[in-house]
């Protein structure tokens, strides 16, 4: 009898075993798709390319650090898109679904954080997205590191705040609509900040001139959001108009990415809407550089101008264990509630 129990002790030990070394492995593959497909946002692409485009409107008295270290600031401007299923608190930075607020949500909105806090809360805020204030709270974090000389929290957040400026800068990300899925628009969001900048952004005209410092950078960054908000319908009113002419075989095509066949909006369809849009994606994009390069040196300038030139000969520590990565732990905890990304 008692060799009876132990064997099934034992055999409910392996069970055990057998279930949670199978769960841990679920749930690992499951982050993995999550992340494989968390690409939106401007599209990996082009966020690169408004990072690296940044650079060069700098003064020369930035461009000897932020030139040497543009690969980086280019290839890390995508950081905040792979850690938005990792980090508690990374998803909601990247928008805000002003129609939750109502049709006078840019005036009664407060313009600050703490404002905004005491006036909604801060569960309901981090709900509908946060991107207007948290590009605040990051060029804060960049005048600090600045003064601090600390040269990886420097490109941290140089590469991260641009990322968030730019998705501030896109229409659907102002919108609880953001991927066309309450219109029958599925695959609008990637079409527009992806597939569009990918065909057609080689030919736009992106010379700014040299930067400019900016007096409010939170009167800015809601110009930026009220801009995008006032472009949303007629990304979507546009693309549906031009769908109703249009044969499914006709609308979609198919090409290879990365060795395997990916159905995206055709050549001919793309080019069409492009057209529609009269300029908006170059006009977007080219704002984000603007403003990119623009908080860059307003924080730099705020911080007392650093001599740049030493920091960049010292190089960058250890790269940096980020803050935010404590969060990793607690993923699971909010997995369900982030705002999927579409594919691109």
């Amino acid at each position: 009898m008692a060799s009876f129990i132990l064997s099934r002790e034992k055999k409910s030990e392996k069970n055990r075993f057998f279930f949670k070394n199978a769960l841990n492995f679920s749930l690992l593959a499951l982050f993995l798709l999550l992340q494989s497909g968390a690409k939106g946002h401007w599209g990996f692409w082009a966020h690169k390319r408004i990072n690296r485009l940044a650079v060069f409107r700098l003064p020369v008295e930035m461009q000897v650090f932020y030139k040497k270290y543009i690969d980086y600031l280019s290839e890390n401007a995508v950081n905040p898109d792979k850690r938005r299923y990792a980090v508690v608190g990374e998803a909601e930075r990247h928008f805000i679904d002003l129609d939750v607020y109502g049709d006078s949500a840019l005036a009664l909105l407060p313009k600050h954080w703490q404002a905004a806090v005491q006036k909604i809360g801060e569960d309901s805020l981090r709900k509908h997205g946060i991107v207007p204030w948290h590009v605040q709270t990051a060029a804060s974090q960049l005048t600090v590191a600045f003064k601090d000389k600390n040269v990886s929290r420097i490109l941290r957040i140089s590469a991260d705040i641009g990322h968030y400026i730019a998705d501030a800068h896109v229409p659907l990300h102002t919108t609880r609509n953001y991927n066309g899925q309450l219109t029958g628009q599925e695959g609008i969001h990637g079409f527009w900040e992806s597939r569009l900048p990918e065909l057609f952004a080689e030919d736009y005209e992106m010379w700014l001139g040299p930067v400019a410092y900016r007096k409010d950078i939170a009167r800015d960054i809601w110009k930026v959001v009220e801009g995008s908000h006032a472009a949303m319908d007629s990304v979507l009113l546009f693309e549906k108009q031009l769908t109703e002419g249009f044969k499914t075989d006709k609308k979609y095509s198919f090409e290879l990415r990365n060795n395997v066949l990916t159905r995206l909006h055709s050549r001919e369809f793309s080019e069409k809407y492009h057209r529609m849009l009269a300029g908006q994606v170059e006009r977007r994009m080219r704002a984000s550089v603007q403003m990119v390069s623009d908080i860059w040196y307003t924080c730099w300038i705020d911080a007392g101008q650093p001599d740049l030139g030493l920091l960049a000969d010292a190089g960058p520590d250890q790269p940096e264990q980020d803050a935010e990565a404590a969060g990793q732990q607690t993923w699971l905890q909010r997995l369900l509630n982030v705002r999927p990304e579409p594919d691109n």
